[in-house]
């Protein structure tokens, strides 16, 4: 019977698309879920979308929409970008599912009858984008201590949960549990921070009477339940939890797979996960999960400069969000799991930016891993006809590369069982570049050239080949797609992760599969124009933010010099542009009563195929004037001075109409 392990992603909010920095997580939960499916564990991998809160209500009002209709469209969203991502989950659950709320509310009134919750009022500092409560000594400057941005005051009717009931339970257990928390630098964290601190650990506000979008309390319908209480159970109710029922009368799914062996989590929600959440499985008298990993962050770094450039959290308000969808269309899917499981340290933020993704992609993909396949697939196909030949003694380039490679097995799955995957992923490259340097030691070339080398080719070329297929079945966490594409390309069906156990395990005299490029080479100069239309898409976006300067005042007109002003409607029935005059349109309108001529000067902004049919407002009592020899009799409307925008009207529109 294989071993189980159970992992999960925190579930999404459904709030907005996610970022690259959100999208990093279920691609390292996914990594890990399929590296561990390869030691033959019977794996169970949670991801899903956290869909309630005040947040999400406010937004779809914004929106227009229900808020069930919002969070259907950016729930699908969600899980579109994880499927692109490649994500090999095995569930995906929305805290709207039926069975999660209902769940949800017996968990709710189940802790109310056992005295762990009671009635009071809520009265402190509240984070709308977090939705989170703050004491006094935790709100920073009027801020938010997770996200910076501003918090409000609030009073209102709430239940909350006796958190100090089981505090001295929860230090006991992350005491005798040294990698219940992990990093280890985030335990310290936890445990100063919340849990030894004056007054102690202060009672959790559970309800809200304040908005609606929430799961309802059963017994007090004015209530909704807190959405960190909501979102904290899909880990137990994704596996199909029953509040009614003891843990020896759970499901048989259930009791396989909890308690959860990791909930990979990002480092900000770490007092939800190592704090509230054990207390709430504590309450319920079921087992706490063995493991929280909290990960760093991928923090935007500025473009051109790499590890030199200043870096800023990725905001839609700077104008520096990056996207992995919009990554994969640049660098493919693999290329972006790549980068983000190497480029994030264990414990410290990463850094992203276009140059830095070009940098791992073109270096560790595009050279060392894709040409070291695409030379020694040519060679192969060049000196032994595409077959893979028979290793024939050894000598001592080939212990050396050997070595490198046992070395590289060893620490990979070292770090890896310890969550150091990017070093991880460094081990195998370490292991592929000296592959490299073993070509140029023992130049194949050469070899061909003397008949009684063969049998030495042979054995070079497999041995770059068994190196090959080991990188792939360590790699096929990281890169899947690539790694199968791989096993084709080197003819081999030995991809589980006991065959790297010792080298020799590619089955010589079998054919190799068709050669093509695995990461082709991208130029600089492909980044550069990404980078150039970013920068100007965010500088848009700033000036559109920006608020509106105050207008020089115009002196005031009475109501009869505004009635003096004859502004009629009109459709342009032709439009051509001024010889030798860049900014002038000539364009010739019908008011309905008579036809005109009236020259404009938005052709920087318009072409004239593009405006005819479109009715507009034209000063028709404008004395005529004459523009670069053409007459024109009137003026069309239009607003703004760097950029013009011509008022259209709508086209069921008469003509002729006065505008008043």
């Amino acid at each position: 019977m294989k071993e189980k392990f159970y992992l999960t992603t925190a579930i999404a909010y459904a709030s907005r698309k996610p970022h690259f920095g959100n999208t990093y997580e279920v691609i390292m939960a996914d990594a890990y879920a399929r590296y561990k499916r390869q030691q033959g564990f019977d794996v169970f991998f949670c991801t899903g979308t956290d869909e309630h809160g005040q947040k999400i209500e406010n937004l779809a009002n914004e929106a227009g929409l229900t808020p069930q209709k919002y969070v259907d469209n950016v729930a699908g969203e969600i899980r579109g970008i994880w499927d692109k991502m490649n994500a090999s989950y095995d569930y995906f659950i929305r805290t709207t599912d039926e069975t999660h709320c209902t769940a949800v509310q017996k968990i709710f009134k189940k802790f109310y009858e056992q005295g762990d919750i009671y009635k009071g009022h809520y009265e402190g500092w509240y984070c709308t984008p977090c939705e989170s409560f703050f004491t006094e000594t935790q709100v920073v400057d009027g801020k938010c201590p997770d996200c910076g941005r501003p918090v409000e005051q609030a009073r209102e009717e709430a239940y909350f949960f006796k958190m100090s009931k089981y505090v001295d339970r929860l230090l006991a257990h992350i005491d005798s549990n040294p990698s219940f928390i992990q990093p280890k630098s985030r335990k310290k964290e936890m445990v100063n921070n919340f849990l030894h601190v004056e007054g102690g650990l202060q009672d959790l506000c559970l309800s809200r009477t304040s908005f609606k979008w929430g799961i309802p309390v059963t017994f007090d319908t004015r209530h909704v339940i807190y959405v960190w209480f909501d979102a904290l159970t899909n880990y137990i109710t994704a596996l199909g939890y029953d509040p009614d029922k003891s843990f020896e009368e759970q499901s048989e799914h259930f009791k396989k797979y909890w308690p959860c062996d990791v909930h990979v989590i990002g480092k900000d929600i770490l007092r939800f996960h190592t704090i509230y959440w054990p207390i709430f499985l504590m309450a319920l008298g079921l087992p706490l999960p063995k493991k929280v990993f909290g990960h760093p962050w991928f923090n935007a770094a500025e473009e051109k400069k790499g590890n030199e450039g200043a870096e800023i959290k990725m905001s839609k308000s700077r104008g520096n969000v990056i996207y992995a969808d919009e990554l994969a269309e640049t660098f493919g899917v693999d290329g972006v799991r790549y980068f983000a499981l190497s480029e994030m340290p264990y414990d410290q933020d990463g850094r992203i930016c276009y140059t830095n993704v070009l940098t791992r992609y073109n270096t560790d993909l595009a050279n060392n891993l894709g040409n070291l396949v695409s030379r020694t697939h040519a060679m192969t196909v060049k000196y032994f006809g595409g077959v893979v030949p028979a290793p024939a003694g050894e000598e001592g380039t080939d212990t050396e590369l050997k070595a490198t490679v046992a070395e590289a097995v060893a620490k990979y799955k070292a770090l890896m069982d310890d969550y150091h995957i990017a070093d991880a992923a460094e081990a195998v490259f370490t292991m592929l570049r000296r592959a490299n340097k073993y070509i140029d030691e023992t130049m194949p070339w050469a070899l061909a050239k003397d008949e009684s080398k063969k049998a030495r080719l042979g054995t070079v070329l497999y041995n770059l080949l068994e190196c090959i297929r080991t990188a792939a079945v360590l790699l096929t966490p990281f890169i899947p797609t690539t790694a199968e594409a791989i096993f084709v390309q080197i003819g081999s069906d030995v991809k589980d992760f006991e065959s790297v156990a010792s080298f020799g395990a590619l089955v010589p005299e079998k054919p190799l599969g068709t050669a093509y490029p695995l990461f082709a080479r991208i130029d600089e100069k492909v980044i550069d124009e990404i980078i150039k239309k970013r920068e100007e898409a965010a500088l848009a976006a700033e000036k559109a933010a920006a608020p509106v300067e105050k207008p020089e005042p115009v002196a005031p007109i009475g109501i009869e010099d505004f009635m003096g002003l004859e502004l009629r409607t009109a459709k342009i029935l032709a439009c051509e542009r001024v010889p030798k005059a860049k900014k002038l349109l000539k364009l010739q309108l019908d008011l309905g009563y008579e036809k005109r001529q009236v020259v404009s000067g938005i052709a920087k902004f318009y072409e004239p195929e593009a405006l005819i049919g479109k009715k507009v407002i034209v000063v028709a009592n404008l004395r005529p004037a004459t523009l670069c020899g053409i007459e024109s009799q009137g003026m069309i409307l239009a607003s703004g001075e760097e950029q013009v925008r011509v008022v259209f009207l709508d086209p069921e529109t008469p003509l002729g109409e006065r505008v008043r």
